[in-house]
Order: C-alpha cells, then sequence, then structure tokens
C-alpha cells in the first residue's frame, strides 16, 4: 500500500487588470443596490401617501370595484398588510419624519407610526428618529416595544421571521379587518 500525498492545488497566475475590473464592477453593483434599497424606501413612503388617497377618494369605483379591500387585494395579492403599514406611516408620522425615512427605512417608519399613534401629538419624534437611524432594525424594533409596553421584553431571535404587527399592540385600537384583512388571518 503506497502513501500518496496531495498538494494544494495551485493558485491560478493573477491577472491583475481582470481582478481589478472584477472587484470594481462587484463595487458598482453594491452601491447601486443600495441606491435602490434607500429609492424604495422613499418610494414607498410615497406609495402610502396614494394609497390613503385611494381610500380617501373611492378611487377604486373607477375599477368597477367593490371596495378598497378589493382594490388591495388586486395591488398586494401576497398581502395587504405591508399596504396598511405604509398608510398608517402617511397617517401618523409628521412630514419631516418622513422625508428622514430615506435614512431609516419604512420598516423603521411603521415603528415610529406606532409610537406617535400610542402617545399622540406631544410626542418628540427626534429622538426616536435619531434611535432609528444608529440601531439595527430588531434592536430598534425591541426599544419601541419596551417603550410601548413599559417593560423589558427578550431580546428577539434573529432568526425569528415574526413582523412588529404580529405583536398586536393595537390590535384592540382598530377594527381587525382594516389590519389583517383577508388572506393575511395566520
Amino acid at each position: 500500500m503506497s502513501l500518496i500525498t496531495k498538494h494544494p492545488p495551485l493558485a491560478p497566475k493573477l491577472n491583475r487588470k481582470r481582478a481589478w475590473f472584477v472587484l470594481t464592477k462587484i463595487d458598482e453593483i453594491l452601491a447601486w443596490e443600495q441606491r435602490k434599497e434607500a429609492e424604495k424606501d422613499t418610494r414607498f413612503v410615497e406609495l402610502g401617501r396614494y394609497l390613503c388617497e385611494v381610500r380617501a377618494g373611492q378611487y377604486w369605483r373607477l375599477e368597477n370595484l367593490k371596495s378598497f379591500d378589493e382594490f388591495l387585494e388586486r395591488r398586494f395579492p401576497e398581502s395587504r398588510r405591508k399596504a396598511y403599514y405604509l398608510m398608517s406611516i402617511h397617517e401618523y408620522l409628521p412630514p419631516q419624519v418622513r422625508k428622514e425615512l430615506k435614512q431609516v427605512g419604512w420598516t423603521k417608519g411603521r415603528e415610529l407610526a406606532k409610537l406617535v399613534r400610542a402617545q399622540g401629538q406631544g410626542f418628540d419624534c427626534a429622538p426616536w428618529v435619531h434611535k432609528a437611524r444608529v440601531l439595527p432594525k430588531e434592536q430598534f424594533r425591541h426599544e419601541v416595544e419596551k417603550e410601548l409596553t413599559g417593560k423589558e421584553t427578550e431580546e428577539p431571535d434573529p432568526g425569528d421571521r415574526t413582523s412588529a404587527g404580529d405583536s398586536g399592540f393595537d390590535v384592540g385600537k382598530r377594527p381587525l379587518s382594516r389590519l389583517l384583512s383577508g388572506n393575511d388571518l395566520r
């Protein structure tokens, strides 16, 4: 029986010009993706505004639909919950805070809207907008829940996929059908 020793594979000859080109392309794509994400967040704020207008003006009737829910069913077939979150951001956050969502994202905007809704007109958004900028999403959500409940909750498991909307703190404040309509009841 003979012993065969394996040698590590030889590294390919480094083509410096091609390597720089490829690395630069990766950085360009990642930067583009970040810009698109920021744009998407601002577009979602705008989308929330328009959805509120469709509901208030009953524009869904133009398409011969029976209700706003039917309109959302067609536009958001996977889940209408996000549409209601976006509308909540528009309804509850003051305009200067909505402008800040470019830096913090719509999911943190949803959390800010919860605070404003719970604490009313006198709520000081500035410190919370600052927290939204500096804290990771899950930690910020944890801070909001702590503020709303007045008690320390368990730190969320990073693998936990439940959304802040599942916490149900405002279920008693608005009709359940408006919060979770149609197939979104899970």
